[in-house]
């Protein structure tokens, strides 16, 4: 019998997995600069989403949360969750982010 509903494969989130391989860990909008200068754009929302689907399937693990101080729009304090690989993720070692991070 043939498998129901969405693929749970994403190109989106392979890319994520690529870049997070080469940074070792990572807040998401940290992510997300490095992604809109590699592959074509995406919205910072999308890199959340995949981040925490990501997680679900064991792709993505958290790392740690720091709470950084500072003046921003919502008040005193910004939370920056941290993620690093999880034991689901297959990097592919990509050769553009590679050459990325080499540089």
């Amino acid at each position: 019998m043939a498998k129901r509903g969405r693929p749970t494969y994403s190109k989106v989130r392979q890319n994520v997995v690529e870049i997070l391989y080469f940074m070792k860990q990572g807040y998401g909008y940290e992510i997300y600069k490095v992604y809109k200068e590699l592959f074509p754009a995406v919205t910072l929302r999308v890199i959340y989403y995949h981040l925490r689907k990501g997680q679900q399937l064991g792709e993505f693990e958290v790392a740690e949360v720091k709470k950084t101080k500072g003046n921003y729009s919502w008040g005193g304090e910004a939370e920056k969750i941290y993620y690093k690989l999880g034991p689901k993720a297959k990097p592919r070692m990509d050769d553009t982010v590679k050459a990325f991070f080499e540089k």
